[in-house]
């Protein structure tokens, strides 16, 4: 696919716009009469829809003159003729990737990027808390109704270690906050060359107080698009590795059983993959668990996804799995919400809006 220009910044009249909500229940009320109060003649339709991947069908009239759109799932083409913006509820478009109107330049396509980094960041280092202290075995001891002190475990704490984060996005930067506050060393990867102050700063949505908007906190820079560059990142000492990477074709197991060996030659890390399922060739990890290549990990994702019944991640060692809810908090609609009041105020102005989606690298 070649490059997708976004629309021209011209001030847009709202007036004649109908917004459709298309996300779990509850219906706010108070938000959508603010919008419409703010923008005289915008309509806001609301059609729930809990997340799963097969929701029934909405009806005809839902999509009347809808030109606006707050979505996770793609819809049929064919009934949103005069669509010109979709917000997406998700921080990537894998879903959408081959869809006509995600091709479509006329369209403008915005993430929610910036929604998920304070919750998932805390999972993160939640999960490498909980493994290195060895929670879950006093967890059982105290189940079991016994006082014991389990000396035999190696816990180590997090000052002077060293986490990796492969791919330096919004959730990467709230994980490289919170590993920072531990007192570890961070190391980013990206795509692209980040050499610069300018280029290392994020003007995505973020929360209040969260984040690294300037790119201040990693002590070292990694970039390029080579499995050979990423081995290179592999290669340094990292106690800690996060994947936080959009899934692409690239990216599509980035990490496999070359890259656990490299890992095991240097330092047995532990992995923690709140991505996509796929970054990871899953037999390949299965292998490093048991062969201890690796000091363990923690998947919010899996490939498949969802975990079949027998599937051999469950018999794993050191490995501790949630069936992707890293993202939930009681705030996240809010900020999707957030992100289009400020994205509704720019395409009224003629403004550059937030969170415009490459769709050429998919992020």
């Amino acid at each position: 696919m070649g490059s997708i220009t976004p629309p021209p910044n011209t001030p847009r009249d709202l007036s004649t716009d109908v917004l459709l909500m298309n996300i779990p229940p509850p219906i706010d009320e108070v938000w959508s009469a603010k919008i419409e109060a703010r923008y005289p003649g915008l309509k806001v339709r609301w059609a729930p829809q809990h997340l799963k991947m097969n929701p029934d069908p909405l009806p005809e009239e839902t999509y009347e003159g809808v030109t606006l759109m707050c979505s996770f799932l793609p819809h049929d083409v064919g009934k949103l003729p005069n669509i010109h913006y979709i917000q997406l509820t998700s921080a990537g478009a894998d879903l959408w990737i081959n869809h006509p109107l995600y091709q479509d330049p006329n369209v403008i396509f915005c993430t929610s990027n910036g929604t998920h980094p304070p919750q998932i960041a805390e999972w993160v280092i939640g999960t490498w808390l909980m493994m290195g202290h060895h929670f879950l075995d006093y967890a059982a001891e105290q189940r079991a109704g016994r006082w014991t002190r389990l000396l035999h475990l190696e816990v180590e704490d997090s000052p002077g270690l060293r986490m990796g984060i492969l791919g330096y996005g919004a959730i990467g930067r709230q994980v490289a906050r919170l590993g920072q506050a531990l007192g570890m060393e961070v190391y980013a990867y990206t795509r692209s060359e980040r050499s610069t102050p300018e280029s290392r700063r994020d003007d995505s949505y973020c929360v209040a107080g969260t984040g690294d908007p300037d790119g201040l906190i990693p002590s070292r820079w990694f970039h390029g698009s080579s499995r050979e560059a990423v081995d290179e990142f592999l290669s340094q000492d990292l106690d800690l590795l996060v994947v936080s990477l959009p899934l692409t074709a690239a990216s599509r197991h980035i990490l496999g059983k070359e890259q656990f060996e490299i890992l095991a030659k240097h330092k047995k890390s532990f992995i923690s993959n709140i991505a996509r399922g796929g970054h990871i060739d899953t037999d390949a990890l299965v292998e490093a668990l048991h062969s201890g290549k690796v000091r363990g990990a923690a998947l919010d994702v899996t490939d498949p996804e969802p975990l079949p019944e027998g599937h051999a991640l469950f018999g794993a060692p050191n490995l501790f799995m949630t069936p992707h809810v890293s993202w939930q908090t009681p705030h996240y609609w809010t900020r999707v919400q957030g992100i289009i009041e400020k994205n509704l105020e720019s395409l009224s102005k003629g403004e550059k809006l937030i969170n415009v989606m490459d769709r050429v690298n998919h992020y």
